[in-house]
């Protein structure tokens, strides 16, 4: 067996714990992915790896999960049916501490369109290791029906044709069990073009109907209303709210009282222009790419976006504050041309050199207000040529979102990778913060090409920067995944050889 290629020598004088699992060792199955899993808090809580045993029925495939705490221990392991149309499952915890299996590819051999398109997800209760198909609701006009397995594409499209024609719209609801206790849904008429009819209902654990928000009762082709859920406790719901008129758009921060429904505040948020807020929610027409772009701090809801102008360019970022006491809101904006002291090429729009833009790659809210960005210079993919990257660029701003310093992190051209970047976390209770990435260097003596693992920590607001060879020989591949707190978990594997391990390294801070 080969032992480990990685080069570890600059852990050698602080390591004070290490520990391993062989992935291929934990069960008899094929093994198919392997993930982290964070509580509701966002802390680390363990992984979860999955196996396959191949098909069992006509509808069902075997599989095995293995638990592993953030310590790499075993903790629970068990075989179940999984439906045939599963591909893999990625793992996390619901707010009942349980793991929720939920496929994340599908086996193209077993899809047809008489089978479920979308296989169901699994629940595993730690306390007792079980595992069962999780239970959905459907919501229809005031009824509750459990879902256990989805429709297929055919028959739903099939009936959401024949409702079309009768109605004139497609009657959309769906319900969530939430954590405060009992169910919220949502339900709406769909004409295609527009919605209207929409309500909020909050539903007892008895599924008894509580209280009903309607709003966006006249929605139309010319003026409608959307709301988006940011926020949520014992107390509040917390709602942004998107008002159109024409193509004229309004801003609000709607908060109702968790227990009536009742309207506790709406407030009108300013903006410079009309396009800014819709990137700072998922739920409305843009993201911030796929960064968990928001933290609650202190009472305090913090969102991150783009600042957008009214004819759709991207010139920066824009930071809204909410205070969940108060229900105050302020927005500010941070855009690229602040950023010319440091990087003295940068465009208005972004591009800093040779087609290069500064794409987000990550962001951080820390404890005292301030905020953290990871860009990164990236080149898209053009009729002939491959997508690039080049160095990462972090900019840090005060409590009040103004540029506080911009760092530079040189590294090698990448072609072929939307990135180089990895991951992240949070250090010291949220004070300070370390972040990875990787380069393809070469050896200036031997004139060899070998990966680079960046370690770069930030506290106190001073930097530091490790490196670590992550180069493997022989087939071997080594990738880099998040640990608890101070360490960092990697994974060296060989498919030839049925090597596929996983080890805890203590960072150096």
């Amino acid at each position: 067996m080969k032992k480990l290629s990685i080069l570890l020598t600059i852990f050698l004088s602080s390591i004070l714990f290490s520990q391993s699992q062989d992935l291929y060792a934990l069960a008899k199955g094929e093994y198919l992915g392997f993930n982290a899993i964070f509580d509701q808090k966002e802390n680390l809580f363990g992984y979860v790896s999955l196996y396959s045993y191949g098909k069992s029925s006509d509808k069902t495939k075997k599989f095995e999960y293995v638990i592993l705490d953030k310590n790499l221990n075993p903790i629970a392991n068990k075989e179940f049916e999984g439906d045939i149309t599963a591909g893999d499952y990625f793992g996390y915890m619901d707010f009942r501490g349980n793991i929720i299996l939920k496929p994340s590819s599908l086996d193209r051999e077993f899809v047809t369109n008489k089978t479920v398109f979308t296989p169901s997800s699994m629940i595993i209760d730690l306390k007792d290791n079980s595992i069962k198909r999780k239970i959905y609701y459907d919501y229809d006009n005031g009824n509750f029906k459990e879902i256990t397995e989805q429709k297929s594409w055919k028959s739903a499209k099939k009936e959401n044709k024949e409702e079309k024609k009768t109605k004139g719209y497609n009657y959309i609801s769906y319900v969530v069990e939430i954590k405060e206790g009992g169910y919220i849904a949502v339900e709406y008429n769909d004409y295609g073009n527009y919605i209207n009819q929409n309500s909020l209902i909050k539903f007892d654990e008895n599924k008894k109907e509580v209280w009903r928000y309607k709003y966006n009762e006249t929605g139309n082709k010319k003026q409608g209303e959307e709301i988006s859920l940011i926020d949520k406790d014992e107390k509040n719901l917390f709602f942004l709210v998107k008002k159109t008129v024409e193509k004229n758009k309004q801003y609000f921060l709607l908060v109702l009282d968790t227990k009536t429904g009742e309207q506790t505040s709406m407030k009108k948020i300013d903006v410079l222009n009309n396009e800014t807020l819709d990137y700072i929610t998922s739920l409305f027409s843009y993201s911030f790419g796929n960064i968990d772009n928001d933290k609650i701090i202190d009472d305090k809801i913090v969102m991150l976006g783009n600042h957008i102008t009214n004819n759709f360019r991207k010139i920066g970022y824009t930071r809204l504050l909410i205070d969940k006491k108060s229900f105050e809101t302020s927005v500010q904006d941070l855009d690229h041309l602040d950023l010319t002291v440091e990087i003295p090429k940068i465009k208005e729009n972004g591009m800093v050199e040779s087609g290069y833009f500064l794409e987000p790659r990550d962001a951080f809210f820390l404890k005292d207000g301030s905020v953290g960005m990871i860009l990164e210079k990236y080149k898209p993919e053009g009729e002939y040529s491959a997508p690039k990257t080049t160095d990462l660029v972090y900019v840090f701003t005060d409590k009040d979102f103004k540029k506080k310093g911009v760092k530079i992190f040189e590294k090698e051209k990448s072609k072929w990778s939307n990135s180089d970047y990895l991951f992240s976390q949070y250090l010291n209770d949220g004070k300070d913060v370390v972040f990875f990435y990787r380069d393809y260097v070469k050896d200036s003596a031997t004139k060899e090409k070998n990966w680079n693992l960046y370690i770069n920590t930030l506290i106190d607001g001073n930097f530091k920067q490790e490196i670590v060879p992550i180069s493997a020989k022989d087939d071997f591949t080594v990738l880099p995944y998040v640990g608890k707190e101070g360490y960092i978990l990697l994974r060296e594997f060989n498919k030839k050889e049925k090597y596929n391990k996983i080890r805890l390294e203590r960072l150096n801070y």
